[in-house]
């Protein structure tokens, strides 16, 4: 069973997809062992408290610098152990502690196709107004691992979506999550879960 810690920020809609993914049995040898969030107030804390599944906040203000907050974040997850971890919406730069300790078991969603409109900066709405301003008529949702760089790691999985003539950033936003990022995401961890091939670097 691939114990999985999910890290968000917001809503936690793509938390929600995924805790509905395993509900409906598309996510299969899977289990949600805790949800981190930087945010106190995060609606996600309260998405996996109803669900009983252990949530936790973990909030830099808490904290007199970044380092602590870094060993504190990466306390919290050692304390479970956990397979595989889900960066759903969480807009917190990774401590390079994090990524060397937990390598090939971070995964990420991210609102665009990769290589287009990520990296440093690109982050929520920001993305969707970067793709309108060029004018784009695909964009689309990947989700990858993730390493030392900012949207740089190998790729799991793409899929694209249509911009319409009349999407502003928060229509695309709403379209990018139900027609891409809700479904890929369940997709890799499933992938992950049950052994199937994805491609991973230096594992």
């Amino acid at each position: 069973m691939l114990r999985i810690c999910v890290c968000v920020s917001g809503g936690g809609t793509n938390l929600q997809a995924i805790m509905d993914a395993i509900d409906a049995g598309t996510i299969t040898n899977a289990e949600i062992v805790q949800v981190i969030s930087n945010n106190k107030n995060a609606f996600a804390l309260e998405r996996a408290r109803n669900k009983g599944i252990a949530a936790k906040a973990v909030s830099p203000k808490d904290f007199e610098n970044r380092e602590l907050f870094n060993e504190a974040f990466l306390a919290c997850l050692d304390a479970v152990n956990p397979d595989l971890i889900v960066l759903a919406g969480f807009l917190v730069v990774i401590p390079p502690a994090m990524i060397e300790k937990y390598e090939g078991r971070i995964i990420n969603i991210h609102p665009s196709l990769i290589p287009s409109f990520c990296g440093k900066g690109f982050y929520g709405l920001k993305v969707h107004e970067a793709a309108l301003a060029r004018g784009v008529k695909v964009t689309g949702a990947t989700v990858h691992f993730v390493d030392a760089g900012t949207d740089t790691g190998p790729i799991i999985l793409q899929k694209a979506v249509e911009v319409l003539p009349d999407d502003t950033p928060q229509t695309l936003q709403r379209r990018v999550m139900e027609q891409a990022e809700w479904q890929i995401l369940p997709q890799a961890i499933d992938m992950i879960a049950n052994g199937k091939k994805v491609e991973k670097e230096g594992v």
